[in-house]
């Protein structure tokens, strides 16, 4: 296999939402919890979606990302939103709720494999994911695509501080570097800022937290793209760039 030797040398790949789908699984259990949490309470009034969200944010710094924290934070929103009148057989299929979605089955996006494979011909790919670490272990196993990368990463949080270690630990300077993901929070901003690469390919429907970012349409060091057949033509269009940088 033919590596690049300069120019970009390191691909970085966000998992949720851009391996496999995740999301619409998240969508599907708040929705689970709305309709428990309407049993007590006019959603319409106690504006439920809103509430849960709010509790998660407050919660991340504690019980980090994943489908444990979210469940904690379902339990403490269902508390506050029915003034603890929610019984406990209705807290169980809650934390049922958490059990079911722990156990959905891995998707690969369409294309996926073969982008991957496409580009990590050419360079090496690493996958670079946070979360709970048992559920991500257990994705990553499950998508059948580990081999295909040259490290995987599963961290606490995808900011600067944790893509600036992690470029340390490769010996790559941030312009060597692209990161992959549908999250302009967590897989494009910290990265640009770096002054890294980016390849941003939205999914149809994202996590109110992981859109809390603005990043211009029109940054140099930014491709986006509508799904994965897309993505080598992104990788190459940006080595090009990188090595005349």
């Amino acid at each position: 296999m033919t590596m690049a030797t300069d120019g970009i040398r390191l691909v970085g790949f966000d998992g949720d939402d851009t391996l496999w789908r995740s999301e619409d699984y998240y969508r599907g259990a708040q929705a689970d919890f709305e309709r428990i949490v309407a049993q007590y309470v006019d959603l319409h009034d106690t504006r439920a979606q809103e509430h849960l969200y709010s509790v998660e944010k407050r919660n991340l710094a504690l019980f980090g990302y994943g489908v444990k924290g979210m469940v904690l934070s379902m339990v403490e929103a269902a508390v506050e939103i029915t003034q603890a009148r929610i019984s406990a057989t209705d807290l169980h299929r809650i934390v049922a709720i958490g059990k079911s979605l722990l156990q959905h089955p891995v998707e690969l996006l369409p294309d996926i494999r073969e982008a991957v494979e496409a580009i990590g011909a050419r360079h090496d790919v690493v996958l670079i994911t946070k979360g709970d670490l048992f559920h991500q272990e257990a994705k990553v196993r499950e998508s059948g695509l580990a081999k295909l990368f040259r490290r995987i990463e599963i961290v606490s949080e995808k900011d600067g501080a944790t893509y600036a270690r992690l470029l340390e630990e490769f010996g790559l300077a941030p312009s060597q570097f692209v990161m992959i993901g549908n999250s302009l929070r967590s897989d494009i901003a910290p990265v640009l800022e770096l002054g890294g690469w980016g390849v941003y390919m939205p999914y149809h429907v994202t996590w109110a937290h992981e859109a809390e970012a603005e990043v211009a349409d029109d940054a140099p060091r930014l491709r986006k793209v509508v799904d994965a057949s897309g993505l080598p033509a992104a990788v190459e269009d940006i080595h090009r760039h990188a090595r005349g940088a």
